[in-house]
């Protein structure tokens, strides 16, 4: 690796980083319950463990884009990291990374504004993070040609597979989970037959 290359690389790097981060950071997002808890886990650890991924993520996150932008064998021009589809540089997969980049801000900010959000509002907002997963996937499978072969490729597979099967389990949970309001009817079914409460 030589001066002129060392940028390219630390960019490439510090995205499949961001990547795999951002992978974990969802799974640990999507299995969390409602109570804000992994099973075994206390609350506190699980919020403090999420958070601070979160801002490992965000830091990957920054050294990459900060890198793309300073390597010298593109031109990438910094209204892209804001505006999508604006660089001149594979226009459509640079784009989609802005367009991960956007929605990623907009949680990260109504996160630090959460406090003074309405709780349906930090909600609605913060599902936005599932939506940008899959366009972080694409635009690294599209802009880095690394991720479509070898031991990258079969890392980044498995990152969207353990995502993926994260969704099916809650959305499996949701569908099996009795809703609170049917509860007491269910037990009191349930005691009437038995003759006792349990």
């Amino acid at each position: 690796m030589i001066a002129g290359t060392a940028l390219w690389y630390a960019s490439r790097a510090t995205g499949v980083v961001s990547l795999i981060l951002f992978s974990v950071v969802a799974l640990l997002g999507i299995m969390v319950n409602r109570q804000g808890r992994l099973p075994g886990l206390p609350r506190f650890v699980v919020t403090g463990l999420h958070r601070n991924l979160s801002l490992l993520t965000v830091a990957f996150l920054g050294m990459h884009i900060v890198t793309a932008l300073a390597d010298g064998y593109v031109h990438i021009p910094l209204l892209s990291t804001i505006v999508p589809f604006t660089s001149g540089y594979e226009r459509f997969w640079i784009g989609l990374g802005t367009v991960a980049l956007d929605l990623t801000v907009a949680v990260i900010v109504t996160s630090l504004l959460r406090d003074r959000l309405a709780p349906a509002v930090w909600r609605s907002v913060h599902w936005l993070s599932y939506a940008s997963y899959p366009v972080a996937v694409v635009h690294s499978m599209g802009a880095s040609k690394d991720l479509q072969s070898g031991w990258l490729l079969a890392l980044t597979m498995t990152s969207v597979f353990g995502v993926a099967t994260a969704i099916g389990y809650r959305v499996n949970d949701a569908f099996t989970t009795v809703p609170r309001s049917h509860r007491v009817p269910q037990q009191l079914v349930r005691a009437d037959r038995t003759g006792s409460l349990r």
